[in-house]
């Protein structure tokens, strides 16, 4: 499935000054059919009522499945986001989220992932799910390593 083999430790880097730091998502796993991320549930992402932000939610699951989109493809070609849509489940006070990415469709021209989110005791806080249109890259554009 992965086009292109790199550490979550090069991911990372490549999410320098960028939102991804700012809210202290972190890339963890690379597995045979998802890859994993995690962020803190603290002041970053937190909403006025004092449980994890829904924006923030969005942000993790759009994070790891662009991040999993783009190593599905081959040098010069980008994965933009098409749409997303998430679900949220439970509220969270603090601690730690996990989303972890795992594939619906790996099309030539589309791909549809599912990430659920999970908090630190397992339970389901989020299930997202993106679609993003993979194109031609006819620029320069940032990119992961």
């Amino acid at each position: 499935m992965w086009k292109k083999i790199i550490s979550t430790d090069d991911l990372q880097a490549a999410c320098k000054s960028t939102m991804i730091p700012t809210l202290g998502i972190e890339f963890t796993a690379i597995g045979d059919t998802y890859l994993e991320a995690r962020m803190p549930v603290d002041e970053r992402t937190m909403q006025p009522m004092g449980s994890l932000h829904g924006g923030a939610s969005a942000a993790l699951a759009e994070t790891v499945g662009n991040a999993a989109a783009y190593l599905c493809v081959e040098e010069g070609v980008l994965c933009v986001g098409l749409e997303i849509n998430a679900n949220h489940i439970r509220p969270v006070g603090r601690g730690w989220v996990t989303a972890r990415a795992t594939n619906l469709h790996l099309g030539r021209t589309t791909q549809v992932w599912e990430i659920k989110i999970l908090d630190e005791k397992g339970q389901l806080v989020c299930v997202a799910r993106l679609t993003v249109a993979v194109i031609k890259a006819e620029r320069d554009m940032r990119s992961f390593p």
